[in-house]
């Protein structure tokens, strides 16, 4: 009975700390794509979208670069903080499978609707 109350509060619980670590994970996310693209590009700053002096395939590498750097640090910030909760509480900080969307796969194989 108890650990059933436990499992039902934790996400709750891990609501604020998943806060503090999406802002954690976007500053680690923000230093490690100026790295990344100063080691691609050899410059400090990446183009923006709306720099009039920096062409398409420029903007848009840098674009895909940033997002997949960002994507990376965010997953494993969240497996990390996910995790360390695990090992803390031994109950999985969310309730809902699927993940952080809560969307669940739709089945597969040919008797899926």
């Amino acid at each position: 009975m108890a650990r059933r109350t436990k499992k039902l509060r934790l996400p709750l619980v891990y609501a604020p700390l998943g806060l503090v670590l999406s802002w954690a994970g976007g500053a680690l996310g923000a230093l490690a794509f100026r790295r990344t693209w100063q080691a691609l590009r050899g410059e400090q700053d990446a183009p923006d979208a709306l720099d009039r002096d920096r062409g398409w395939g420029e903007v848009l590498l840098a674009a895909a670069v940033q997002g997949a750097v960002f994507a990376v640090v965010r997953s494993a910030v969240d497996r990390t903080g996910a995790t360390a909760i695990e090992r803390s509480t031994g109950v999985w900080p969310t309730a809902r499978k699927g993940g952080r969307e809560g969307v669940s796969r739709p089945p597969a194989g040919p008797d899926a609707v």
